[in-house]
């Protein structure tokens, strides 16, 4: 058997362990202790605003909130390959799904070699301002690269891999990874944010009328911005030649982030000759994590991996 046709039926197992395991088993997993946990900012103390008071808080559906301390999870696979992922869960900013997005998502990576870097982010109506989820895009990825040697990564194969409003995040680190948004705090602070690569499922990513109306959106700018603010935070607007290849996929009957966030987008990509693939499906709604067995959706995850492979930032298996 092929290498290719192995890490294929690695990849088939991982996802049914996923569509087997509940949120909470998944969630459990994820603190056994097999993972290491990277505070985001110096002294656990991040910039703009104090946060929650008390404990997380995290529902039947592995769904985070009231979260004040930011950080990363690395998920070291057995066999490294050198490649490195930043996984974010989407929720409206206004939780995280990590138990049906970033737990199964950074388990089926690090199966194949990848070592994962899941972000746990600060929310708006916690307490914290409007760029805390941007700041801790930008300071993940400054850290990731900063421990390249410490991970045995390949500096050049470092993507980011975001979900819904977490798609929105991942976008707006991509097209503008070098913004200001926040004073240095280490030689870390010194590096690039700019992933290599992007990949985005049913993103939230347009926050421009009519394809407003969502909750991220309202999380970030208010119920009532001005254009100029919403075309800030609309990352199609923000697509230049320092784009990296970005990944695409979302179902056309998406009901809470229109299609036309990844039509836009891909346009955008195009129109800066970024190198992108877009698959749309033709049903299969919002919040499908890896993709549930059986549907049409479920068909991403390989692709994705085929995609990855083909531009060679999969790295040796």
């Amino acid at each position: 058997m092929d290498t290719m046709k192995r890490r294929t039926l690695l990849g088939i197992g991982i996802l049914g362990a996923s569509a087997l395991a509940g949120p909470r088993q998944l969630y459990a997993a994820a603190l056994s202790g097999e993972d290491t946990e990277i505070p985001l900012w110096p002294g656990d103390k991040p910039p703009d605003g104090s946060g929650p008071q008390g404990p997380e808080r995290i529902n039947v559906k592995g769904s985070l909130t009231n979260i004040s301390r930011p950080r990363m999870v690395a998920y070291r696979p057995q066999r490294p390959n050198g490649s490195a992922m930043l996984v974010i869960a989407g929720g409206g900013y206004a939780h995280i799904e990590r138990g049906t997005e970033n737990i199964p998502a950074a388990r089926w990576l690090q199966a194949l070699g990848i070592t994962v870097f899941e972000l746990v982010y600060r929310l708006p109506g916690e307490g914290w301002s409007k760029l805390a989820p941007f700041q801790d895009g930008q300071r993940a990825m400054r850290l990731i690269r900063a421990s390249a040697a410490k991970y045995g990564l390949d500096a050049r194969r470092i993507g980011v891999l975001g979900f819904s409003a977490g798609g929105h995040l991942a976008g707006t680190t991509a097209a503008e990874p070098d913004a200001p948004r926040y004073a240095a705090s280490d030689v870390a602070d010194q590096l690039s944010a700019r992933p290599d690569f992007v990949g985005l499922i049913y993103p939230v990513l347009s926050f421009m009328p009519p394809y407003d109306n969502t909750h991220s959106r309202r999380e970030i700018i208010g119920k009532h911005p001005d254009p100029a603010e919403s075309e800030a935070f609309s990352v199609e607007r923000h697509v230049g030649a320092g784009m990296p290849a970005t990944f695409l996929a979302q179902a056309a009957d998406d009901p809470i982030s229109p299609i036309q966030n990844s039509l836009l987008m891909f346009n955008a990509l195009k129109a800066a000759r970024i190198p992108a693939e877009m698959h749309v499906f033709q049903e299969g709604g919002h919040g499908w994590g890896l993709g549930p067995q059986g549907s049409l959706v479920h068909a991403w995850p390989a692709l994705f991996e085929t995609w990855i492979r083909h531009n060679g930032w999969m790295g040796s298996d």
